[in-house]
């Protein structure tokens, strides 16, 4: 099914993506808040570590064609990141929502983390979405992996 999205789907799915982050840590007993505020997303203790976490979505919303790309973090992001953080006595976070077009993979790990495995570039770092990279976030235990497999039984 060809994909068509609105006008303001960009703005849906970065929702879309802090409430399912949101419902997934409060599922799993983690105390978590929406926050609004330059750099994080959402506020949340870790129910294991007892880590505070300053947790910034980027979620995104792939047709077929773009399938396995990238998600882009622009370096400037990485700083209100970190500074958000510390006003807020938070270790940073990044989750990353990669609608596949039939699947929806999620991706929750410390931004120390993220930059070991995808090191800033000029000016980006991107979080990479093909399937062998899947693969090996779904490998690595300092990364926490969900996926949801889907297909559209009805539609106009």
């Amino acid at each position: 099914m060809e994909i068509d999205k609105a006008t303001r789907h960009a703005k849906i799915t970065g929702n879309f993506g802090e409430s399912i982050i949101l419902y997934l840590l409060s599922k799993h007993g983690f105390e978590s808040a929406n926050v609004d505020h330059t750099g994080i997303d959402i506020i949340s203790r870790n129910k294991k570590t007892g880590e505070l976490m300053g947790i910034s979505v980027k979620a995104r919303s792939k047709t077929e064609k773009a399938k396995g790309s990238y998600i882009g973090v622009p370096n400037k992001h990485f700083k209100k990141v970190d500074e958000a953080c510390k006003a807020f006595g938070c270790i940073p976070y990044f989750a990353f929502v990669s609608d596949e077009v039939d699947k929806i993979h999620i991706f929750i790990l410390s931004q120390e983390e993220l930059l070991k495995i995808h090191p800033q570039r000029e000016s980006i770092s991107t979080w990479t979405m093909s399937e062998k990279a899947v693969e090996e976030y779904q490998k690595n235990p300092k990364i926490i992996s969900f996926v949801f497999d889907y297909k559209n039984i009805n539609w106009w």
